[in-house]
């Protein structure tokens, strides 16, 4: 036996002796998983910090844009408009920046980066519900900006710090589970723009032809019939009523079961596609 061969045996008895000495480190949770693909998402901001780009100037110029040009006509002034347009414009601001999630996606996923999570001993959900979860701190950021703007130009909400908090967050829920349309959108197209592009056909009717901007009580018969069962307008609803401090009605409920069945059905489609993107 050469000198060699004994170094290599000694080694080698050397590393199972550590290896068997020591606990298997224990498997990673769903939580801890996904919070780390959150941090993951937001560290990506550090990178390419033009990605702050729509939950910064996006959400400025739309206030201040529908604010100023239809405050005069609708309302008679812009203070009077803003009470009633702010919670609607966060609604709309933080809704159409959902659709980032899925181009996001689309293009990790042509870069390849998502096929080596799908080999990780995780959760096999966590990149998604991480990647929403980083969003959600960007659709934060999007609402304060709103929020403290609003305040500057004169809106005075009723329901106080508290009713805006509430508002806020029912808006990151809905966000939240609107966000799986669009992941399970980026997984069934090829490109990135492709996902923006359907994304855009979605969600513009939506949010403009919804009560945002304007009572519906003023509308066509046919076109009140859209607007109330629009799930936007009970967002809507349900966030004036919470930042106004006036009584909730059914809308928050209608809200909460439309968010519900956004994660059951697409969250379902989204991780039955996502078994085999490409």
């Amino acid at each position: 036996m050469t000198a060699t061969s004994t170094t290599n045996d000694v080694d080698r008895g050397a590393i199972l002796a550590a290896l068997a000495s020591r606990e298997r480190p224990p498997r990673p949770n769903a939580l801890s998983t996904s919070l780390t693909f959150g941090w993951r998402a937001l560290l990506k901001i550090r990178h390419v910090p033009e990605q702050l780009f729509d939950v910064t100037i996006f959400p400025i110029m739309f206030t201040l844009m529908f604010t100023f040009l239809f405050g005069g006509a609708l309302a008679g002034s812009v203070e009077g408009y803003v009470q009633f347009l702010l919670p609607g414009i966060l609604v709309q601001t933080v809704v159409m920046i959902t659709m980032y999630t899925g181009t996001t996606l689309r293009t990790d996923l042509e870069k390849g980066v998502f096929d080596r999570f799908r080999s990780l001993p995780i959760w096999r959900p966590s990149p998604l519900v991480g990647m929403l979860l980083g969003d959600a701190a960007r659709f934060s950021l999007a609402s304060l900006i709103i929020c403290l703007l609003g305040l500057i130009i004169g809106w005075r909400p009723e329901g106080g710090f508290t009713g805006v908090v509430l508002g806020v967050l029912l808006t990151l829920v809905f966000s939240f589970s609107i966000g799986w349309v669009w992941t399970f959108i980026s997984l069934i197209v090829r490109s990135a723009n492709a996902v923006m592009g359907v994304s855009m056909m979605v969600i513009m009717p939506l949010t403009f032809v919804s009560n945002i901007f304007v009572d519906p009580s003023t509308m066509p018969g046919w076109l009140q019939a859209f607007v109330n069962a629009n799930p936007i307008s009970h967002l809507v609803t349900a966030v004036r009523d919470l930042m106004g401090g006036t009584p909730v009605g059914i809308e928050l409920a209608m809200t909460l079961i439309y968010s519900v069945a956004l994660v059951i059905i697409f969250g379902s489609l989204t991780m039955w596609r996502y078994r085999d993107a490409k």
